[in-house]
């Protein structure tokens, strides 16, 4: 599949829970979670962010956030990895909810993009 989807939350339940909400619209898409800091507490951990990018199978990321530091943990992931991420500053579950149906159905970058532009965060 050309996209995968990673999920990154400051929460680990979170992470899961959009996981487990998103597979259902998407069953055939990659969805890798980075979820809490080291010690599965609240936070964010640049090792859970790198494990889940590798870990996915999709040729490219569709990479999707909560909080601060998790947007800076992936754009530092983004800097040390051979894959292309795309980094999208939306609403968390809705923005990777759309995405997934959209990577689904194999729709091109710009179609994904699009569908998820009015949910960005300013």
């Amino acid at each position: 599949m050309k996209f995968g989807i990673v999920i990154v939350s400051h929460s680990n339940k979170i992470a899961e829970g959009v996981k487990e909400l998103i597979a259902e619209a998407a069953p055939n898409v990659s969805i890798t979670t980075a979820g809490g800091t080291d010690d599965n507490e609240i936070g964010s951990s640049i090792q859970k962010v790198q494990e889940a990018v590798d870990s996915n199978t999709g040729d490219e990321i569709l990479a999707f956030y909560d909080l601060g530091s998790s947007k800076m943990n992936l754009d530092m992931v983004s800097e040390m990895s051979d894959k292309v991420i795309h980094r999208f500053d939306v609403a968390l579950v809705e923005g990777a909810y759309a995405a997934a149906t959209m990577a689904q159905v194999d729709s091109p970058l710009e179609i994904i993009e699009n569908s998820v532009k009015d949910l960005k965060i300013k």
